[in-house]
């Protein structure tokens, strides 16, 4: 519901009637004034704590405000990590030689005198600490059905001409699941990598929107987004993994009074521990999300590269609206109707929400704003490509082509739209 709100006064700045959308704070559509203030009613707690909350909502405000408008004036093109991915990606490499320093010196304590000594007991934990905190580098998603490229061959080769278009490698792994999203990753030792699209959104989006959908995620493997370091993915983890190994559990029931003490102050210590490594990990995720959130943009661009402007802002307006996707998926499938069908009521649900779209667009820019957010509001990330010069595709996926990849989908699809019908 749109209303505008004539009860508050015209907008400070501009004097323009507010509005606000499906009992939002209100807003002027005009000059974005109130849109970062932080709505309470409406907001996920973070902390758990209101005047925290609020605090750290107003400082992710001004960081968003100001990348964007650092960002607007110049290119895009990925230069490497800026300043924030250098510092990151110190303060990883020096977590991992952390790590590594407490397995060399469990193994040294093991050998360093002769056996039995209490230094093997020592060993032994600084061992078992170590595996502890090891770095994880991830797998492959069991939930991803992986594709070869004798089984997709269309698919294989639009997402290889797609990544000549965009200057990206051509991934390991291509694979598709039941979800309303996609995704580019990095698996492994090897740091494999994988692109896995949700065929529910990849069914209903048009040609050039698909093209510009593969153009965004393919950009991640080139964009020196610190979520895929092969440094700084798994050092992400770390810290927490490590607050959580040192956070307090229950004690014992008895034992008199000084075991009682014991306790009490052992707990302390380690719930001491647990909150200064938490601290230190949301600090170093906060600061990590500024450089990913910079990797989004670039990522964008990648996408209109490829799939011209239109595409990539069709494809952020179709992922703004995933209800309106998982709807028509699920009415069409219910209908014993396939993708065409699903990309056609897409169509219709954006047509006919292109009223308040902008307004939606708007909105993401105060809901969308944190300082753990992956991704910058996509009314932003909407703007900035409107603001830049205008992209034809580079990849066109004519009907016929996307016919022929669907065909080569046929099976995954029918699986991935009933599942998401029985899970409505």
């Amino acid at each position: 519901m749109i209303t505008t709100t004539t009860g508050t006064g015209a907008c400070p700045r501009c004097g323009a009637t507010p509005v606000s959308l499906d009992g939002a704070l209100p807003w002027c559509a005009g000059c974005d004034w109130n849109l970062d203030t932080y709505d309470a009613r409406r907001a996920p707690p973070e902390f758990g704590w209101s005047w925290v909350d609020r605090r750290t909502h107003r400082l992710a405000a001004r960081l968003t405000r100001q990348q964007y408008a650092t960002l607007l004036g110049r290119s895009l093109e990925s230069t490497g990590p800026g300043l924030t991915g250098v510092l990151v990606a110190g303060i990883s490499v020096l977590l991992l030689l952390g790590v590594a320093g407490l397995a060399v010196a469990g193994v040294w304590l093991l050998f360093a005198y002769p056996f039995p000594n209490l230094a093997v007991v020592g060993g032994v934990a600084l061992i078992a600490l170590a595996v502890a905190l090891r770095p994880r580098f991830g797998r492959l998603d069991r939930d991803l059905d992986v594709l070869t490229e004798r089984e997709a061959p269309e698919l294989h080769a639009l997402v290889r001409e797609v990544a000549t278009a965009v200057g990206a490698p051509m991934p390991h792994v291509v694979g598709v699941d039941g979800d309303i999203n996609a995704y580019a990753t990095s698996v492994g030792l090897r740091r494999r990598r994988v692109l896995g699209l949700g065929l529910p959104l990849w069914g209903a989006l048009d040609g050039p929107a698909r093209v510009a959908l593969l153009g965004h995620e393919l950009g991640h493997f080139v964009n020196g987004d610190v979520r895929r370091g092969p440094v700084t993915q798994p050092a992400l983890t770390m810290l927490g993994n490590a607050a959580d190994l040192f956070r307090p559990r229950g004690g014992s029931d008895g034992g008199g009074l000084l075991v009682m003490v014991g306790e009490w102050l052992g707990h302390l210590a380690s719930w001491t521990l647990s909150r200064l490594l938490f601290a230190g990990h949301v600090v170093l995720v906060a600061t990590a999300l500024r450089e990913s959130q910079r990797a989004e943009y670039l990522a964008d661009e990648m996408a209109a590269r490829a799939g011209g402007t239109a595409g990539a802002t069709r494809l952020l307006d179709t992922l703004l609206r995933t209800d309106s996707v998982a709807t028509a998926v699920r009415n069409a499938v219910r209908g014993g109707h396939g993708p065409d069908t699903w990309r056609v009521e897409t169509g219709r649900a954006l047509d006919a929400a292109a009223g308040r779209l902008s307004l939606e667009r708007q909105l993401t820019v105060r809901e969308d704003t944190s300082l753990f957010a992956t991704h910058p509001p996509t009314g932003l990330r909407h703007r900035m490509l409107g603001a830049r010069p205008w992209q034809d595709p580079a990849v066109t996926l004519t009907k016929a082509r996307a016919a022929r990849i669907d065909a080569e989908l046929a099976r995954h699809y029918e699986r991935a739209g009933r599942a998401l019908s029985w899970n409505a």
